[in-house]
C-alpha cells in the first residue's frame, strides 16, 4: 500500500518508526543520499526537494490515483489521518499534537542538524558556530525535558509528536549532550527506545548502514549542493 523513500537519518526513521507502530504493509525504496541517488529524476518527481522521506500511498482514502508526499511532518500528519492512529480527533488535544510536532520540524529538527554539521562534518571547526549550536541543542533540551515533566509522552498519549522528536534525541552524544541533565526527556527517551516497533525501525537501517558511508565524496553530495 505504501512505497517509502528512505535512509537512515533522523527524520528517516520517524516514518519507519510509525509504519512499524501501526503495522501498515510498506515496501522500502532506499535512497542513498551519499552516493546522490535523491537527485534521480524518478524520485525527484515525488520530492522536488530532493530531500528524504517520502511517500507513494497507493491506496488513497479518496480511491484516486497513487498519492505522492514528502516532508517528514506533513507525511506523519497524512498517515496518522488515514490510518486514525497516534492523533487525537479531539481539538484541543490534537492541536497540542500539532503544535509538538511542529516544533520540531521547525526548531528540533534544523538547530540539531546544524549541530551535526558544524560539530562532526565541517572541513574547518569554527568554534562560534559549534557553541552556537551545542548550545541551541541544550535549551532545545530543556523545553522538552520541562514539557515531559509528570508526562510519559509529550502530548499525552504517545503520538506523532514522540516519533518525531526521538529520532533526533539518538545521537545525543554526537550533539554533546549528557541525558543525566535533562531526567525527564531521559525517562522517556528510554521508553520510547524500549517499544518493539522502534526496535524494529531502528533495525531496518542498521541492514543498511554498510552502505551508509561519509567520504569526501559523499560530502560533497550532501553539503555542496547549490541549484541543480
Amino acid at each position: 500500500m505504501i512505497d517509502l523513500y528512505y535512509w537512515t537519518t533522523p527524520n528517516g526513521h520517524k516514518i519507519t518508526i510509525f509504519l512499524e507502530e501501526a503495522d501498515v504493509d510498506y515496501t522500502l525504496k532506499p535512497i542513498n543520499i551519499g552516493k546522490g541517488d535523491q537527485f534521480n529524476p524518478d524520485f525527484l518527481a515525488i520530492a522536488p526537494n530532493n530531500r528524504i522521506p517520502a511517500i507513494v500511498d497507493h491506496e488513497p482514502a479518496d480511491g484516486g490515483e497513487p498519492l505522492s508526499l514528502f516532508e517528514s511532518g506533513a507525511i506523519l500528519q497524512y498517515l496518522a489521518e488515514k490510518i486514525g492512529q497516534f492523533l487525537p480527533e479531539r481539538v484541543r488535544d490534537r492541536a497540542n499534537v500539532m503544535q509538538w510536532l511542529f516544533w520540531q520540524m521547525g526548531g528540533l529538527g534544523p538547530m540539531l542538524g546544524q549541530n551535526h554539521h558544524f560539530s562532526n562534518y565541517a572541513p574547518e571547526k569554527i568554534p562560534y558556530a559549534i557553541n552556537r549550536y551545542v548550545k541551541e541543542t541544550e535549551r532545545l533540551y530543556g523545553v522538552l525535558d520541562q514539557q515531559l515533566e509528570g508526562k510519559d509522552f509529550i502530548a499525552g498519549d504517545y503520538s506523532i509528536a514522540d516519533m518525531a522528536c526521538y529520532p533526533w534525541i539518538v545521537p545525543y552524544e554526537a550533539q554533546q549532550q549528557n541525558l543525566d541533565d535533562f531526567p525527564n526527556l531521559k525517562r522517556w527517551f528510554e521508553a520510547i527506545k524500549a517499544r518493539p516497533a522502534v526496535e524494529q525501525a531502528y533495525a531496518i537501517a542498521e541492514s543498511l548502514r554498510s552502505e551508509a558511508t561519509m567520504s569526501d565524496e559523499a560530502k560533497a553530495i550532501l553539503f555542496g549542493q547549490g541549484r541543480r
